[in-house]
């Protein structure tokens, strides 16, 4: 495989900068997609030589076609195939025999139309491994690459974008048009524009680790439908940020989990697909975007100004009410306003009315012109509070929108500091905008969209310093004796495990398990419950019962042999009325527990991301409250406690309102030894710790309830 990779990523030089082009399959018949593909390079000015291939016609476009494209003279570096997809195999094995590396191949009526299309793009991937060939598509836009030493459109899009420092890479070619119309009207440049469609060879993966070394790229946006190997994006954006600097914007359609079969554990039942995914894009440093809109804001922001070195801004406004909602959108997210320093202060009183407000945010008064707003935006650039700079402006009768921007412009050119800019209204400050785009300052309809994409921008380059999660080395893990527990549980075929085995296997990974033993009979109860100490607790132990609360199953606080002995009477009792033909093993007596905060730690495998791990407020309300966090495992301890701190849990752990600190060191580790157990024993579908008693700090953690679901096959 590492081979392979090795080789996918020689070929992407070719696919983005050829020197030699054909068109496999194009035509003479404007509007369609192979005609349009020849126009498309041609109307580019693609610096190298385009070769035709179709075999009805001699010449198209003036240029001399060739009927198959091993009839070409010369070395071909990239192929663009049009042919329908019923004779696509074909192309592609001339392709293979020409000798032709990288191929893109637009057509459709593969994976996407069902089984028969699926054999057909096997056959495609077949012939690329037999010749070694990168392949892009099928089923896609294209590929364009601005670079004005290539110029290289090879796609059915209605124009070549301008040249910018964005990389923008999707699966839906649909959405490329409509991405690259809306990009053209905001002045938004390009770098390279992938359509990469069914991902039958190269794929997003492939991709990253080619742009990560792209001179003309400095943000890299992407839309998904499917992740297919998440383990795999991780770490490819993992090592993309960290190598190169360069953030990673994505927008992940299918949200919703309608469908969705219950589940037999509250892991299940809480840990959606897309809930995954959004811890493992955290994980990973991805910024992860709900629509273009704001991807594009934040790409923007990402592309266009320096970075911020704090989170203090100041707002310039020509109104009192905007300066109000943007000082709203700025706090709300994270953001500080700075305070102005006394020489700023004296340059500020000095220029503007004295109706002015000079403190932060500045207003300048509705009828001020641009040297206001020069004489402000100057004076905030220099003060040393202040990180970056927002200006708002509203149209009025004497308000010079033009000049503004373009002052605006020329005093960032230059600056250290980011400027970001709301012109709020439509027609009347349409021009100004226009001239703000151009000249790339970061503009936004609304001061919300100008704030969040700051922050985006801090928090990115905050953390972007080299990260030392190292994997712990996990002691007192009896990985032999783990083994030989769970092949005792597969020679029974069981998929559910109830909560003795399963904390048994807890225990050979140093997990921290509850004093108690299995009893089959009310004397064994006594005499287990007089051996570890009162108060002790009953809970039935079945095969066949999943949930002991609900079949009161579950006897708590029992401070005598006699209360035991009763507990024991009312639970077989109980079971047999709620589900009769329940087998009952026997009851598991454990310690009680007090004095604690109670979270709930679980597995839960995704097909793509593999093993994950939960964190979460525990006890009956966990599904009420829905206060969990997920970590793609394995975790480093970095990982761990971030998991901890994302949910409302972790200041109730700190110690809140005269309630004692707890033990979240023992969390962690928990969370560590969990993801190993997951990540080594990979037919563990589902696993519940519910709840985990946390003590206070420093006492450690005990497991209060357990329960494991394997896959039905290993």
């Amino acid at each position: 495989m590492k081979n392979l990779l090795q080789l996918r990523q020689k070929n992407l030089g070719p696919l983005f900068h050829p020197k030699s082009v054909a068109i496999i399959g194009t035509n003479r018949v404007k509007g369609t997609v192979p005609h349009d593909i020849l126009e498309s390079i041609l109307k580019a000015e693609f610096n190298g030589i385009v070769y035709a291939v179709s075999p009805r016609e001699k010449s198209i476009k003036g240029i001399k076609a060739y009927k198959y494209v091993i009839d070409v003279p010369d070395d071909i570096d990239l192929a663009i195939l049009v042919f329908p997809s019923s004779v696509c195999h074909m192309a592609l094995e001339q392709c293979g025999q020409k000798g032709i590396k990288s191929v893109i191949i637009i057509s459709a009526g593969f994976r996407e139309v069902g089984e028969a299309g699926l054999e057909k793009e096997k056959q495609l991937i077949d012939i690329a491994r037999k010749y070694d060939m990168s392949l892009i598509g099928p089923n896609c836009l294209g590929v364009i690459n601005t670079d004005p030493e290539t110029n290289l459109n090879a796609s059915f899009a209605r124009e070549m974008p301008e040249r910018g420092s964005i990389a923008f890479l999707s699966q839906s070619g649909a959405l490329c048009t409509a991405v690259l119309d809306y990009a053209r009207a905001k002045h938004i440049g390009f770098s390279k524009f992938i359509s990469f469609g069914n991902k039958a060879d190269i794929s997003e993966i492939d991709l990253l680790y080619y742009l990560m070394d792209d001179d003309e790229t400095k943000v890299i946006l992407m839309y998904l439908e499917e992740v297919s190997d998440g383990v795999g994006l991780m770490k490819a954006a993992q090592e993309v940020i960290e190598k190169s600097g360069k953030p990673i914007l994505i927008i992940k359609s299918g949200r919703t989990n309608e469908g969705a079969s219950a589940a037999a554990s509250h892991t299940g039942s809480l840990t959606g697909k897309d809930e995954i995914c959004d811890a493992a894009f955290k994980q990973a440093g991805i910024i992860r975007c709900d629509h273009i809109e704001e991807m594009f804001n934040k790409a923007i922001a990402f592309a266009y100004q320096p970075p911020p070195e704090s989170q203090k801004v100041a707002i310039i406004t020509n109104a009192g009410g905007p300066g109000v909602l943007t000082t709203d959108a700025a706090i709300s997210s994270g953001l500080k306003l700075a305070k102005f320093s006394e020489e700023t202060t004296q340059i500020l009183k000095k220029a503007l009315p004295a109706t002015a407000n000079i403190n932060n945010p500045v207003d300048v008064i509705g009828d001020a012109r641009s040297d206001r707003y020069v004489t402000a935006i100057k004076a905030a650039f220099d003060d040393p509070d202040v990180a970056g700079v927002f200006v708002i402006l509203t149209p009025q009768s004497m308000t010079d929108i033009d000049t503004i921007a373009t002052d605006i412009a020329s005093i960032a050119e230059g600056e250290t500091k980011p400027i970001y800019t709301s012109f709020m209204g439509e027609k009347d400050v349409a021009s100004g905008i226009d001239l703000l785009q151009k000249h790339k300052i970061p503009h936004y309809s609304l001061p919300e969209s100008m704030c969040t994409s700051y922050a985006a921008v801090y928090h990115f380059h905050k953390h972007l310093q080299p990260k030392v999660h190292r994997l712990a080395a996990l002691e007192n893990i009896e990985g032999e004796l783990a083994r030989k527990l769970m092949d005792k549980v597969h020679s029974n075929g069981r998929s559910y495990i109830p909560e003795v085995e399963t904390i048994e296997l807890m225990q050979t990974y140093g997990l921290p398990v509850p004093s108690g033993k299995l009893a089959t009979t009310p004397d064994e109860a006594v005499n287990i419950a007089e051996e570890i100490g009162y108060p002790v607790v009953l809970k039935v132990v079945s095969n066949d019962i999943i949930h002991k609360s609900e079949a009161k199953g579950v006897e708590l606080n029992l401070g005598s042999a006699k209360e035991v002995k009763d507990a024991w009477e009312r639970i077989h009792s109980n079971v047999k009325l709620a589900m009769p033909d329940a087998f009952i093993a026997g009851l598991y007596v454990i310690r009680m527990i007090t004095g604690s905060e109670e979270i709930i730690l679980g597995i839960k495998r995704d097909p793509s991301f593999g093993p994950v791990v939960m964190f979460g407020l525990g006890g009956i309300f966990v599904e009420i409250f829905r206060d969990v966090s997920f970590g793609v495992a394995p975790l480093s301890r970095e990982e761990a406690l971030h998991m901890i701190e994302q949910t409302r849990a972790f200041k109730i752990l700190k110690g809140t309102r005269g309630r004692n600190p707890r033990d979240l060191d023992s969390i962690v580790d928990a969370i560590m030894r969990l993801g190993q157990l997951a990540v080594d024993f990979p037919e563990i579908d589902e696993l519940d710790i519910n709840p985990l008693f946390v003590l206070d700090e420093g006492k450690g953690s005990i497991i209060g309830d357990a329960r494991m679901i394997l896959t039905k096959t290993v």
